[in-house]
């Protein structure tokens, strides 16, 4: 005899979308991500660092990964049980995740964006 248990209810919300590898794609990746972490009614602290992060790796993947013709993608993925938010970016380039050089620091200008993001998100 088999028995079928009740399934809990799915704990994961989730948002994917493609984006132009523009500047304008940019800031839509951003005013987008807002949007949908407000539908899912997180902190405005939770908010406002992820609105930071996702500006910041939008626009290095519009600028730094760009490839004509093709787009960038954001995901965003909520785990309710736990509330752990993961943003990712990538970019039309694929390939490697971005190193931060050991030797660079808030005043130069490479690698600033990516220290930001650093500091903001909790890992």
């Amino acid at each position: 005899m088999s028995a079928t248990f009740p399934q809990p209810p799915g704990t994961v919300a989730t948002f994917a979308q493609l984006l132009s590898s523009t500047r304008r794609g940019a800031r839509l990746a951003r005013l987008l991500a807002t949007t949908q972490l407000c539908a899912w009614s997180l902190s405005p602290d939770v908010t406002e660092r992820a609105e930071q992060i996702v500006a910041e790796l939008a626009v290095n993947a519009a600028l730094h990964g760009r490839v004509q013709g093709r787009d960038f993608r954001l995901a965003l993925t909520f785990d309710t049980t736990t509330g752990v938010l993961r943003i990712a970016v990538t970019d039309a380039k694929g390939g490697q995740l971005p190193v931060v050089p050991a030797d660079s620091t808030t005043d130069g200008e490479a690698s600033r964006g990516l220290l930001m993001v650093g500091a903001l998100a909790d890992r």
